[in-house]
């Protein structure tokens, strides 16, 4: 006759992994079967974002920066930071206001569009009652009766 062992009593068992799942997630009697990941693995996403968004940053400043130096040069004057740094703000700001203002047009646009009820995102009372009559029907139910 074949054994049967419960999850626990496999767990509890010296087995060649030295206590650990069969995957070889360490884990503890009665607890979750799987550990917390580390920093780095947990937020990935974060830190790519943010590393493209620093290395994209880098590349205004320095693109802004050689424009701003040959302009100069071409008129005869020095390259002065005190004249590109606010002009460097000034267009990351605005950069990132039109952007902003397109991303929230975008979400909260179109939270609201499917708060109304647009054509594209609602379904026809008809449509839901149609689907709710049919799932009835089907375990035998009249929906008359209801």
């Amino acid at each position: 006759m074949a054994e049967t062992t419960t999850a626990s009593e496999a767990r509890g068992s010296g087995s060649a992994g030295g206590g650990r799942g069969a995957r070889g997630h360490g884990t503890r009697d009665g607890g979750p079967p799987f550990r917390k990941p580390r920093w780095p693995k947990a937020y990935a996403f974060a830190l790519v974002t943010g590393a493209l968004f620093l290395l994209s940053w880098v590349g205004q400043f320095v693109f802004q920066a050689v424009v701003q130096s040959n302009e100069a040069s071409q008129h005869g004057e020095s390259f002065a930071w005190s004249e590109f740094l606010p002009q460097f703000l000034a267009s990351t700001f605005e950069n990132w206001q039109s952007e902003f203002l397109q991303l929230i047009w975008q979400a909260a646009g179109l939270a609201l569009f499917y708060y109304w009820g647009s054509s594209q995102s609602r379904e026809s009372d008809e449509r839901i009652e149609a689907k709710l009559d049919a799932l009835l029907r089907e375990r035998n139910l009249d929906p008359r009766n209801l």
